[in-house]
């Protein structure tokens, strides 16, 4: 038996199909877009009673008396007196930067496991520059857990009511409880340098460690590239309990 179907059902059909397309097209294009979950990825957070500043790394860190340096230079040793913030030469005398180098005159400061490694160790933009990048220091605690240098952070503070993206991207101090002069002065404490915390009291700082969330330890010079690097990976950013 043949079927016939009347030129008007035919352009019928053919309407109802485009209309039917249509609306679903509309319908898909009004649907909310999905809500990213914040990185599916245990943080170690720690609470911090007192934070100092750290400006090693940035290129006027440390440098002769005659210098308006970031930091007095007996800052740069360590409990036992060596020598930690600065590169020494051979005769153990300071290396100053030249004329093509960031701060010329001043010391090559240095910070401990983190470094732009396609760039020599007498380059002073090897190192974390604490002017420019947001950053913490390793402690014992946070180490203890997995976290290393690179990784990133989300620092928080209560006082000032201001979350930041950070690295890890300094060490030697076993409690932690450091940050780069960038990181302390976009948290909205009024701190020019390492010399000026004297009176200005720095608490109530929580900083969230991300174990494993840099495994290319990819290094930052502006810490705008840093902060969309932390943004792709939607750490969370949430510190409404810490209050």
């Amino acid at each position: 038996m043949n079927i016939s179907v009347k030129p008007s059902a035919i352009t019928l059909l053919f309407f109802l199909s485009v209309f039917c397309s249509a609306f679903a097209t509309a319908a898909e294009g009004q649907r909310e877009p999905e809500k990213i979950k914040p990185l599916n990825r245990k943080a170690y957070q720690e609470s911090f009673a007192s934070m100092t500043v750290d400006v090693d790394g940035a290129p006027n860190a440390y440098g002769p008396y005659s210098r308006k340096a970031l930091d007095y230079e007996h800052n740069a040793h360590n409990k036992s007196g060596k020598i930690v913030g600065y590169l020494l030469d051979k005769h153990g005398k300071p290396i100053i930067q030249g004329h093509d180098d960031p701060a010329p005159g001043f010391y090559i400061s240095t910070n401990g496991g983190f470094y732009d490694t396609t760039k020599k160790i007498t380059d002073p933009r090897r190192y974390v520059n604490a002017a420019e990048i947001n950053y913490t220091v390793l402690g014992k605690r946070a180490k203890d857990k997995g976290i290393k240098p690179g990784d990133f952070c989300v620092v928080h503070s209560q006082i000032n009511n201001k979350t930041v993206f950070a690295i890890v991207g300094d060490t030697g101090n076993s409690k932690g409880d450091e940050g780069s002069l960038a990181l302390l002065q976009r948290l909205g404490f009024p701190v020019k340098d390492g010399k000026s915390t004297k009176g200005t009291p720095i608490s109530g700082i929580v900083v969230r460690y991300f174990a494993k969330s840099n495994p290319s330890h990819q290094f930052f010079v502006k810490q705008t590239d840093l902060d969309i690097a932390a943004k792709a990976l939607n750490l969370d950013t949430d510190f409404s309990g810490a209050h």
